[in-house]
């Protein structure tokens, strides 16, 4: 027995050694369960031969291109941004168009289509596109500027093309093989304007400026529309308003050329018409056989090929309306219908806005005579 102890002394007298002993005892199994970060892009086996690739396709200096990748990693925030959600929403074209076509967006499309008006009669002037679709359209994609988005470009496609999440065995591959290219479209982009990879500001799925232009539609259809020298969508709404005009135009937009008509169904039979998609096949003529009638249509329309577009609101009745090729080529900006319908709705807001206004600017007008 030891003469100095008196009574039995406990081995560990504090808590802070005792969370010491603890964190010691146990300190294998914690860091077993740390998960290993991920691997900087630069060490991916996928990531090298897309550099080589581009080495040998186009030219570039591999022990440049691949520092790019040096320190950056898979973007979390644009992984769940194209997860679908966990509570899916059934699609209601009342609610899409509400998110839209808004007060909001009316007024600042007004006031950005008085700004820009010698530049929007010039674009109509040489695409035949109107106004108000052009104006619509930059103000779906972005707000007229306001939001742009502020991912780094060059990391978020890299993420999408080299981390694709597992979302749809049908459409995954074909989404990824996208992404990819648009990366490449980037990569050439950035080499031909001189401008640095890691500049580029936009949105999770790698869309530019004022007119959310991916890459490789910057590189096919963008225009210089102030006349600088050079291609600017972020701060140049003039450049912006040429270029949406230009992408229409080369994608078959017809000057004076309708874009939607009206229409009501009487039976099931249309649905064999829902079934053939957007892009027009059958003249109006021929759809009168398919339970499908249209109101006050022009005599010169009625050889003009439509598909019928059903614009469905869960708990309403659905809206049809008939998308002639105007529309089609809408739906090359945005795949979708209900898109292609709201920037009809929004560029027939904004006329309307803009002849009230005229109206009441020629009345005060008489009246101060």
């Amino acid at each position: 027995m030891n003469p100095y102890l008196t009574r039995r002394q406990p081995l560990i007298q504090s808590p802070q050694v005792s969370a010491l002993l603890f964190a010691l005892l146990f300190s294998g199994n914690t860091l077993a369960a740390t998960p290993t970060p991920p691997a900087a892009y630069a060490a991916h086996e996928e990531v090298q031969a897309f550099v080589r690739q581009m080495q040998d396709k186009h030219g570039f200096a591999a022990d440049s291109l691949l520092p790019l990748f040096a320190d950056m990693y898979p973007l979390k925030p644009v992984i769940r941004a194209v997860m679908p959600p966990k509570d899916p929403q059934v699609r209601s074209w009342t609610n899409y168009r509400a998110r839209f076509v808004d007060a909001s967006r009316i007024n600042d499309g007004v006031r950005f289509w008085h700004e820009q008006q010698q530049t929007l009669a010039k674009a109509r002037q040489d695409s035949g596109v109107p106004e108000e679709y052009i104006v619509a359209i930059i103000g779906i994609e972005s707000i007229y500027g306001r939001h742009m988005g502020s991912f780094n470009t060059l990391a978020a496609l890299t993420t999408l093309a080299f981390d694709y999440p597992a979302i749809n065995p049908d459409s995954d591959a074909r989404r990824k093989a996208l992404f990819r290219s648009e990366l490449e479209a980037l990569l050439l982009l950035s080499r031909e304007t001189r401008r640095d990879p890691l500049a580029y500001r936009g949105s999770y799925a790698g869309a530019l400026g004022l007119p959310q232009f991916l890459p490789s539609s910057i590189r096919s259809f963008a225009r210089d529309g102030d006349n600088d020298g050079r291609i600017n969508l972020e701060t140049s709404p003039a450049d912006a308003i040429a270029s949406v005009a230009n992408f229409l135009k080369q994608h078959g937009w017809q000057a004076d050329g309708t874009v939607c008509l009206p229409a009501q169904v009487s039976d099931e039979r249309h649905q064999a018409l829902i079934a053939e998609g957007i892009l027009p096949r059958r003249p109006i003529s021929e759809l009168r056989a398919h339970g499908v009638t249209t109101v006050d249509i022009p005599p010169t329309l009625a050889g003009e090929a439509a598909a019928l577009i059903d614009l469905v609101t869960p708990g309403q009745a659905t809206e049809y309306r008939l998308g002639l090729q105007n529309f089609y080529v809408i739906t090359r900006y945005n795949r979708s219908s209900f898109y292609a319908m709201a920037v009809h709705d929004l560029a027939q807001a904004l006329r309307a806005r803009l002849r009230a206004q005229a109206v009441l600017t020629e009345a005060r007008d008489g009246t101060m005579r």
